[in-house]
Order: C-alpha cells, then structure tokens, then sequence
C-alpha cells in the first residue's frame, strides 16, 4: 500500500458520539492551554518550559501504557516514525510557538494555529495528491475568517515591525511543524502502531530532543518556582498534552486529517471565552459575526 493511500480519508457523512466525544475534549483542552501557556513565557527560555512539559507528560504515557498493557518494543523503523513525531508534532511546534509568544498578542497565536486545517488540507494534496472537496475547503476558509474576525482587534493591535514579524514566522513554521506531524501520525496508525503507544514514543523522544537542544544552547534546566508557573507546567503536561493529543490522534486516525484539523479553528472560541471571564474581553459586533463564521463552518466540516 502506498503512503499516500494509507492516510486515512472522511469515512462517512456522519460522526459517532464517541468521535463527538473526542472532538469535544481537544477542542477543551487546547481552548484553556492559551492562558495556561501565559504562565509559562518569562524568564525560562520556552526550550527548558517544553522540555520539562514533555518530561512529565512523557512519564505519564509511559506510567499509562504500562497500566493498560500496550506493548512498547517496536523495530527501529517504526521509532525513526516515533522521533519524526516526536520532533514534529512536540518539541518543534510548542517551542515555536513559545518564542513567538513573547512577540505577539495571545490571541494572534491562536489565529494563526488555527490555519491548521487549511495545511492539513494542503499538505494531503501536495505530498499525497488527495484532492479536497469543495465543501471542505469552503468550511476551512470560512471557520479561518471567522476566527480573524474575532480576534480582529488583537491583529490590528499588533505593531508590524521585526518583533512582530519574528513572532509571526516563528508561529507560521509551528504550525507548518503540527501540520507535518500530523500527516507522519495518520500514516502511522495506518501501518498499524497504535495511539497510545506512538504517543508515548512520541514524547519521550520530544523530551530527548529538547534535553539536547537545551544543553547545546548551554541552558539552565531550572524552572521559576511559583505557583503560576508550576500550576500552568502540570495543566499543559497532563491535560494540554496527554488527554488532548491522545483524543486529538485518536480522532485523527477515525475521521481524516481535514476534519479532525478543523479543532483548531474551534478551539480559539474557547480561547476567548476564557479570556471574557479572566481577562475582560471585549465582544464586538466583529468578534460577534466572526463566531457565527466559526460554527457556521464548523457544521459544514462536521456534516460533509
């Protein structure tokens, strides 16, 4: 079987409760990591924070998997697909968007992760020719739109000069990162290595990546000892990390990489409403339609 036919395509119109299910916890889980990762950017270099994020959450799949009885002995070929991952989906992408998070407003970052669904949709059609419907790519482009409409006045806020730009090419490739990671995840549960299992691997070769990346960098692997900081540290490793992005592949190997890319552009509306009850968001008629957008898109996606 080629690569390209391996990845896993849209199997009905429909989706299980259980698919629902899943769908719900991601977009969650990720709606809240927002102002989780607020307490993370300070004085630790974004490298040692994701580092030590991956450690614990790392720790926990493996804890995990033992408990469940997932076998973990795999070839080396399959742990070339372990580090891809690893490297990809984990430590790239997250510290990525940790250094952008020191250039550009928070609710910037999750506009421009949002774009996810639309590179999934991309990526399938450029590395494994798989054309995207009409429907699909109308929901991706509408739920984009819709989420800069909300988050308008945050990107009109951002003063374009070289900080800005860095952070802006800094969240750009971690999403492009995500987004290869994602399509390396498909094929992997195709060749048939489970969630749980690649996760895990995935994680503990993050974990060592960074470990050397920080010590090439000739960092400090100490943290900054509040309850801020520690508080967001456990909720991104536990909760951001292992709950979401084991329902997240999940859902990925169940439904297709285009719609299961789709949490990305529902989750900043949780992103905002957290961001109404902790940090006095404004809503505007423009942020207003923009949610409208969102769902609207939403539903086309869910119901192709």
């Amino acid at each position: 079987m080629s690569l390209a036919a391996s990845l896993p395509r849209s199997r009905s119109p429909g989706l299980s409760a259980g698919d629902f299910g899943l769908y719900g916890a991601t977009v969650f889980a990720w709606g809240f990591s927002w102002i989780a990762m607020k307490g993370q950017v300070g004085p630790v270099p974004p490298e040692v924070s994701v580092f030590w994020r991956f450690v614990l959450a790392a720790a926990v799949m493996v804890a995990w998997s033992r408990f469940r009885g997932n076998a973990l002995g795999f070839p080396w070929t399959a742990h070339l697909r372990f580090a891809g991952l690893g490297a990809l989906m984990f430590s790239t992408n997250f510290t990525l968007f940790y250094y952008g998070a020191g250039y550009i407003p928070s609710g910037l970052l999750a506009v421009i992760f949002s774009t996810a669904s639309i590179f999934n949709l991309l990526l399938s059609f450029l590395l494994f020719g798989q054309r995207p419907g009409g429907s699909m790519l109308f929901a991706g482009a509408l739920g984009f739109a819709g989420v800069a409409l909300m988050f308008w006045p945050q990107i009109m806020g951002a003063e374009i000069n070289m900080g800005a730009a860095a952070g802006l090419a800094f969240c750009v490739l971690g999403t492009l990162s995500f987004c290869l990671g994602n399509m390396l995840s498909a094929a992997t549960q195709e060749a048939g290595i489970g969630v749980t299992p690649a996760t895990t691997w995935g994680m503990v070769y993050s974990a060592g990546l960074l470990g050397l990346f920080c010590l090439v960098k000739g960092n400090s692997f100490a943290v900054d000892v509040t309850l801020t900081y520690l508080g967001s540290l456990i909720y991104l490793a536990l909760v951001a990390s292992v709950i979401a992005f084991g329902a997240y592949l999940t859902l990925l190997g169940r439904i297709g990489s285009a719609r299961a890319g789709y949490v990305t552009v529902l989750f900043p509306v949780v992103a905002l409403g957290v961001s109404t009850i902790f940090e006095g968001y404004q809503w505007t008629p423009t942020a207003l339609a923009g949610l409208g957008f969102v769902l609207a898109g939403n539903l086309i996606m869910l119901r192709r």
